[in-house]
């Protein structure tokens, strides 16, 4: 076992220059050592399991520690009062729409927590309630999935992404990717949704990310013969 101490010094002592500006340019806030995401991984296998530590580790506010949390926490043992917690904790959007997405979409208040968080005029908290959505879609079977509710969301997204929020746009769209390509009762309705959206402009600030034109994306999963297919895990 090791304590929170141990594991934010072990964090500092990984930190680099290059990826704290990296992290920088994307909006993260200046309480971080800039670990790289493929550092946590070590750090990941000994303390996994360690929900406690989980907690205690979101609860420094230091980014690099927070995304660990999320890497390390099991979902299904958070309460709403927990991961309401952590979506108002988190300081961009990594930690919104990953962090806290992934740990939702385990839970079994992951549904109500996302169709909760969609409302917020937050825009950090909106894009997290939309992207735990995302998760849930891509990760639990389509039997379990409230199929009607789905294809409501859908709607929603044609009628008000190019007018919503910045971040917002962005998880949107990744939204209808994801039931385009995880849901297949849905795979039509989210290619027609597709469609009518077209291009999605989003601020993505110094970096050099791109939008996906969420038609061509679904398009290369039809072509790999992969519509439908589930993940185990949203958590990288």
């Amino acid at each position: 076992m090791k304590t929170v101490a141990q594991v934010m010094k072990a964090l500092k002592k990984l930190g680099v220059e290059q990826t704290v500006k990296t992290f920088a340019r994307h909006g993260a806030p200046a309480n971080m050592y800039g670990v790289k995401i493929s550092d946590l991984k070590g750090i990941v296998k000994q303390i996994k399991g360690d929900q406690a530590l989980a907690y205690e580790l979101y609860e420094t506010g230091n980014s690099d520690a927070m995304y660990l949390a999320g890497l390390v926490a099991d979902g299904a043992l958070m309460t709403k009062k927990q991961l309401d917690a952590w979506v108002k904790g988190a300081s961009w959007y990594m930690l919104a729409e990953y962090t806290v997405a992934w740990v939702a979409a385990e839970s079994p208040h992951g549904r109500d927590m996302a169709i909760k968080w969609m409302k917020s005029r937050n825009e950090s908290i909106a894009s997290s309630g939309w992207a735990t959505y995302s998760s849930i879609v891509a990760t639990r079977p389509d039997e379990e999935l409230d199929l009607g509710e789905i294809k409501e969301l859908l709607k929603r997204i044609v009628a008000l992404i190019h007018d919503s929020q910045n971040r917002v746009r962005m998880v949107m769209n990744a939204f209808v990717i994801a039931v385009g390509g995880c849901v297949r009762p849905l795979h039509k309705q989210a290619k027609a949704a597709a469609k009518r959206i077209g291009k999605v402009d989003v601020d993505v600030g110094d970096t050099s990310c791109k939008v996906p034109l969420a038609t061509e994306y679904i398009e290369k999963i039809e072509a790999r013969g992969t519509v439908g297919k589930k993940r185990k895990t949203f958590k990288c």
